[in-house]
C-alpha cells in the first residue's frame, strides 16, 4: 500500500459545514446558492460588417430546475447589450441580413429559426421536423441553410402479429437492435437511423435530403459558390467495424452527385473551403492504435489533389479551423498546459501562437478585418465575451460581465499553479485552490479532484464547484497526470494498455507535494473524481488508504463488463487482447480486483440515465463495498446522463452529498476547532 511522508499530525483541524445552504460559508465567501443566479454565455458570433455582436445567454430557471437559453446582441464596443429573443446558437447570414439560430418548435423538439435584423425583427421557423437538425450552416449566397439530422431506417423485419383484437392492449412492440454501435449518451438508442445532409431554403420550405445510404455524415462545409458542401463519413461497405477511419467528400447541392477527396489510412475531418473556393484545410492523422493522438492540420486542392501536412511540430489539437479572407492560412484554437489560446497555421506551413495568457480564450468568429469574437475564462474570471483584433493581439476588449453581479463582495479562493516532479520524471501541472482567507499557519483539510477522459485537461479557467468547496474550508488540488491532453501526443499516449496505473503515481506525488507546503492535516484528505476520475478514485482506495473518505463517481469498475455495455465498441481496442481471449489485462487493470484492499469509506453518485459508464458497474462497486463491509453508499441522479451536475439542482446535491460524506468521516479534534463561518 502506497503511504505518505510522515509528518506532525495537525492540531488545528476544519470541519467541513453540511448545515443547508442558507446557513453555508461566511458572508464574503462563494455560497452555494449562489449558483442558482449563475449564467453563462456561448458561442459569440460577430456580424459581417463588424458592428454588433450576437450570442447565446444561459440562465437558471428556478421553478422548472433547467438551464435555459437566450439570445442577446451589442455593438462591437460592448455598448446596448440587450436581449433579442428565445432560442441559441446564432449564426450571421454572409450579408449580415438575418441571423439563423435554435429554438423549440413545431412538432416538437429543436428547429431553425431565421429572424431578419432589421426594425421589423421578423421571425420565422423554417423547419417543422420530426428530428432535431444540427451543424446548421449558412449558404454563402443567403438563399439556404444545410443542417445535419437522423434519419429513420426502415426495419427489415416483417413480424406482424395475429389474431389482435379490436381495441386490444397489447404490449408495445420489443426494440430490434442490429447495429454494432447502437446507443450514444445523452441521446439514447441511434439503431434505427443515420444522420444525413439537408438543406432548407432560408426563407422556409421543405428540407432536401442531399446523402443516403447506411453511413453518418458530420459537417456543412460550403464552397464560396454556393454550389457544394464538404463533409466527412465512412462511406464503404461495413464502415461500423473500421476503426479509426473517414474520408472528407463533397457533394453537390443540386445534382446530389458526391466526390471522394480524401482516401488515406485514417481520421479525416473538419474540412473548411478557403475564401477563393481553391484549397481544403481538414484535420486528421495516419492511422495509429494509440489512445491519444493529437492529429494534424492539412490542406489539399478542392479536387482533392496535392495533399499536405502544413501544422509541422505543432502537436495540440485544433478546433475551429477559420481561413483567414487573404487565403493565406487559418487561424484556430489550441489547448496547451492547462490554457486555451488562438493560433495560425500558414497555408505553407507551419504554426504561430496569435494570442497569449494564462486563460482559456474560446475564438469563435471574425470579420475580415481580423476583429475576432469568443469568450475567456481565467481563474477568477468566469466566461465573458471579448473582441480580439488578431492583427495586434494584444488588445482584447472585455465586452460582459455577467456574473459580477453574482461575485460583488465574494472574495474567491486563491489559485496557484504548480508544476512537481513524479516518476520516470514527468513533469505534471496542477493547481491548488486555497480557501479564502487563507492562514499558511494553520492545518486545512485536502480534497484532490480527479477529471475525466482520461484524456481530459484541467485548466486555467474559473470553476464554481471547486471555489465553492475551498470557500468552505478545504485547500483543492486538481492536476493533469500523464494521458491528459494539452501536453501533446506522447505525454497522453503515455497510459497506453496502463490505465489507470501511472497516472495514480502522478496524482500522489501531487499530493505529496502540497502535503509539503506544510498546511494539510493529513489525517483528512479526501478524493473524488468523475468518469475517468471516477476510475481513477476507485482505484486510489484500492492502493492507498492515505485517504479519510472518497467518491468515485460514475465510475468503470470492471473493464470486463464495461467494453460491452458502454455507448460505444472502441472500448475494446484499448487492450491487447479481446477478453474472451485473453481476460488477464482487463483483469489487472479493474478497480474491481483490488476492491479486498479498500479500507477507506468510498461513495458512488451516478446518472441513472448514463450510457457511458452504465449503472451496473456503480452497483458492482457498491455490492463489492457493502459486502466487505466496507462504508459506501450509492446515489442514484435522476434526470443525468454521464455525469451528475447538468440538472442545476443535481449540481447542488452534488456538491452538498460531496461534503457531507467527507464531514462524516472527518477527524475532529474537540479542544481546538476551527469551525466554519456562519451566514452567507
Amino acid at each position: 500500500m502506497y503511504r505518505a511522508a510522515s509528518f506532525l499530525a495537525a492540531t488545528v483541524v476544519f470541519i467541513a459545514a453540511t448545515e443547508p445552504m442558507a446557513a453555508q460559508g461566511a458572508d464574503d465567501h462563494l455560497t452555494l446558492d449562489l449558483y442558482l443566479d449563475w449564467e453563462q454565455v456561448r458561442a459569440p458570433q460577430i456580424s459581417p460588417d463588424g458592428r454588433q455582436i450576437v450570442y447565446t445567454r444561459r440562465w437558471i430557471d428556478k421553478v422548472n430546475d433547467r438551464w435555459q437559453s437566450s439570445l442577446w446582441i451589442m455593438n462591437a464596443d460592448g455598448s446596448r447589450n440587450r436581449h433579442l429573443t428565445e432560442g441559441s446558437s446564432p449564426q450571421w447570414s454572409a450579408d449580415g441580413d438575418r441571423i439563423a439560430f435554435m429554438r423549440q418548435g413545431e412538432p416538437s423538439g429543436s428547429q431553425i429559426f431565421v429572424r431578419w435584423m432589421d426594425a421589423e425583427g421578423a421571425e420565422t421557423q423554417i423547419t417543422h421536423l420530426q428530428e432535431s437538425p444540427s451543424n446548421v450552416s449558412w449558404a454563402p449566397d443567403g438563399e439556404r441553410i444545410a443542417f445535419t439530422m437522423s434519419v429513420p431506417s426502415p426495419s427489415p423485419w416483417r413480424v406482424s402479429l395475429p389474431g389482435r383484437p379490436s381495441g386490444a392492449k397489447w404490449t408495445d412492440e420489443p426494440k430490434v437492435v442490429t447495429r454494432l454501435t447502437y446507443r450514444r449518451d445523452r441521446v439514447g438508442f441511434i439503431d434505427d437511423g443515420y444522420r444525413h445532409l439537408f438543406v432548407v431554403p432560408a426563407d422556409g420550405g421543405t428540407a432536401r435530403q442531399l446523402t443516403d445510404g447506411d453511413w453518418n455524415h458530420n459537417g456543412t462545409g460550403w464552397t464560396p459558390d454556393s454550389r457544394e458542401i464538404l463533409f466527412s463519413s465512412n462511406r464503404v461497405e461495413g464502415a461500423e467495424h473500421i476503426w479509426r477511419e473517414s474520408e472528407v467528400y463533397a457533394v453537390n447541392v443540386g445534382t446530389k452527385e458526391i466526390r471522394t477527396l480524401t482516401t488515406r489510412h485514417g481520421p479525416d475531418g473538419s474540412p473548411v473551403v478557403s475564401p477563393n473556393g481553391r484549397l481544403v484545410a481538414y484535420s486528421g492523422y495516419d492511422f495509429s492504435d494509440d489512445t491519444f493522438i493529437a492529429g494534424d492540420i492539412y490542406l489539399m486542392s478542392i479536387d482533392g489533389s496535392n495533399p499536405r501536412e502544413i501544422s509541422g511540430d505543432h502537436d495540440r489539437r485544433a478546433r475551429n479551423l477559420t481561413w483567414a479572407p487573404d487565403n493565406s492560412g487559418l487561424y484556430f484554437t489550441s489547448d496547451n498546459q492547462g490554457t486555451t489560446n488562438t493560433y495560425f497555421v500558414s497555408a505553407d506551413g507551419g504554426v504561430r501562437q496569435v494570442t497569449e495568457g494564462d486563460h482559456r480564450f474560446q475564438f469563435t468568429n471574425m470579420t475580415d478585418r481580423l476583429l475576432a469574437v469568443g469568450t475567456v475564462t481565467s481563474a477568477h474570471e468566469p466566461g465573458d465575451v471579448v473582441t480580439v483584433d488578431l492583427r495586434n493581439p494584444e488588445n482584447v476588449t472585455k465586452l460582459t460581465a455577467v456574473n459580477a453581479d453574482v461575485l460583488a463582495g465574494r472574495t474567491l479562493g486563491e489559485v496557484e499553479e504548480i508544476w512537481y516532479t513524479s516518476v520516470d520524471d514527468y513533469q505534471i501541472q496542477g493547481w491548488i485552490i486555497k480557501p479564502p482567507d487563507f492562514d499558511p499557519t494553520k492545518k486545512y483539510p485536502l480534497i484532490l479532484s480527479i477529471h475525466g477522459g482520461p484524456h481530459g485537461m484541467y485548466n486555467s479557467s474559473f470553476n464554481f464547484g471547486r471555489q465553492n468547496h475551498a470557500a468552505e474550508g478545504y485547500v483543492v488540488l486538481y492536476t493533469n497526470p500523464r494521458g491528459s491532453s494539452g501536453y501533446g501526443s506522447p505525454f497522453g499516449n503515455a497510459i497506453k494498455r496502463a490505465y489507470p496505473g501511472k497516472d495514480f503515481d502522478d496524482l500522489m506525488a501531487g499530493v505529496d507535494t502540497v502535503i509539503n507546503r506544510g498546511y494539510i492535516d493529513n489525517r483528512n484528505m479526501f478524493v473524488y473524481g468523475c468518469s475517468g476520475g471516477g476510475v481513477l478514485t476507485s482505484w486510489v482506495v484500492g492502493h492507498t488508504d492515505r485517504f479519510a473518505a472518497a467518491s468515485a463517481n460514475c465510475p468503470v469498475i470492471n473493464w470486463m463488463s464495461f467494453v460491452g455495455t458502454t455507448d460505444g465498441a472502441g472500448w475494446y481496442r484499448n487492450f491487447d487482447k479481446l477478453p474472451w481471449e485473453d481476460p488477464s489485462e482487463h483483469l489487472r487493470r479493474s478497480p474491481l480486483m483490488y476492491v479486498g484492499n479498500v479500507t477507506t469509506p468510498t461513495m458512488l453518485m451516478t446518472g441513472v440515465n448514463d450510457l457511458r459508464t452504465p449503472m451496473p458497474q456503480t452497483e458492482e462497486y457498491y455490492t463489492a463495498l457493502r459486502y466487505l463491509k466496507v462504508p459506501t453508499a450509492m446515489i442514484r441522479f435522476n434526470n443525468e446522463w454521464h455525469g451528475t451536475s447538468s440538472t442545476p439542482s443535481n449540481f447542488l446535491r452534488t456538491q452538498l452529498y460531496l461534503r457531507e460524506w467527507f464531514d462524516k468521516y472527518t477527524t475532529k479534534d474537540e479542544t481546538n476547532v476551527t469551525s466554519p463561518p456562519e451566514g452567507g
